[in-house]
């Protein structure tokens, strides 16, 4: 009879997690090196990638990311999930035709069944040449659109461009504390380079064990939306640590080389940025935020909280509220009381936190609160 393989408990894999998140130390590493990693940073909030990376890398400053989204090294576009995340520029090119089954399937299921009648590939020629001549938000996409498809749901069309092209929004959407609507226009006309031809879903399969490992298939697929991902880790099994969850029994795939630290390892307070990938990227949640947590923190309106990690799982949620005079941030406690100790390690941190996110001169404040 087979040996099985080893059993990693519920603290193994938040170590790992951790670990891989750059949580449990601050790293050293460049912002762009940081998103790379991370295989991105989800992005709904348009500032929710300046809070996760200034939990996760040292001396890391607002103007470090600015910079990399003005230079066009680093931008905004939909891909995992069919959400819009934070990428590098050699990502956007690569992640994006990998994905495009997800927004694929997605705009089938909802948008499409308005317009089952338009040719859907010159829709996207016509939506290149409106967004290419100058970025556009889809209400005045689905406005220029409608012209050539007249009677058809406007937004139905400027969603159907939003799937056949990968479509990234300029700054100064993303910049820290600039406003404004997202516009659009495509990643090959930002970049000036065009999408890769023939990108791998192992090379992508092995980047996501290596930023949020051990993992299932079903964890691999929660984190990217595709399907059919067990091919792929039956290909790669010859090159990859088998293990099992000893709560579920089911199987878990892992780099060989990548960092898994013991259950026991100290973790620091940390402070999540609202939609971070370390909550949304396994099917199975609980190796960092339990069932009960989670139900608060994912709000019926589709938002994801900013959290606070004690002990590398989370004990609260946050809100951020920048600028106008005054920088305020509102913790409020999920489950069993806080103790004294963790109350004061909370606070401690998230007075860093309001130093970083507040302006010269801004006030701040800090305040617990009822959920």
């Amino acid at each position: 009879m087979a040996a099985q393989p080893p059993a990693l408990t519920t603290r193994a894999l938040n170590r790992a997690l951790l670990a891989r998140q750059l949580l449990l130390e601050r790293s050293d590493r460049s912002a762009l090196s940081a998103i790379e990693h991370l295989v991105g940073l989800q992005a709904q909030a348009p500032q929710a990638p300046y809070a996760g990376l200034w939990s996760r890398l040292a001396g890391f400053t607002p103007d470090a990311l600015s910079r990399l989204l003005i230079e066009r090294q680093a931008v905004r576009v939909a891909v995992m999930r069919g959400t819009i995340h934070l990428v590098s520029a050699e990502d956007c090119l690569t992640l994006r035709p990998l994905t495009q089954p997800v927004h694929q399937r997605s705009f089938q299921g909802n948008w499409g069944k308005r317009i089952p009648d338009v040719d859907l590939a010159l829709l996207a020629e016509q939506a290149r040449t409106l967004v290419d001549a100058t970025p556009m938000t889809f209400e005045a996409l689905g406005r220029a659109l409608v012209v050539h498809w007249p009677g058809r749901d406007p937004a139905s069309l400027a969603q159907a461009g939003r799937v056949m092209l990968a479509l990234v929004q300029p700054p100064p959407r993303g910049v820290w504390r600039a406003s404004g609507a997202a516009r659009h226009t495509t990643a090959e006309a930002w970049l000036g380079r065009p999408l890769a031809t023939a990108p791998s879903l192992d090379d992508l399969v092995l980047r996501y064990l290596a930023a949020f490992g051990p993992a299932s298939v079903l964890d691999a697929q929660a984190w990217s939306g595709l399907t059919r991902l067990g091919e792929v880790f039956t290909r790669l099994r010859p090159r990859l640590m088998v293990f099992r969850d000893a709560v579920t029994g089911r199987e878990l795939f892992d780099l060989p080389d990548a960092p898994r630290p013991d259950g026991a390892t100290p973790a620091p307070v940390r402070y999540l940025a609202e939609f971070d990938n370390a909550l949304l990227a396994h099917a199975d949640k609980t190796r960092i935020i339990g069932d009960a947590e989670r139900a608060v923190i994912q709000t019926v309106n589709g938002q994801v909280l900013g959290t606070v990690l004690v002990d590398g799982f989370v004990r609260a949620a946050y809100k951020l509220l920048i600028g106008k005079g005054t920088t305020r941030l509102t913790i409020s406690a999920l489950g069993p009381a806080l103790s004294k100790k963790d109350s004061t390690a909370i606070a401690a941190e998230g007075r860093r936190l309001l130093a970083f996110a507040a302006a010269d001169g801004e006030q701040s404040e800090l305040t617990f609160a009822a959920v």
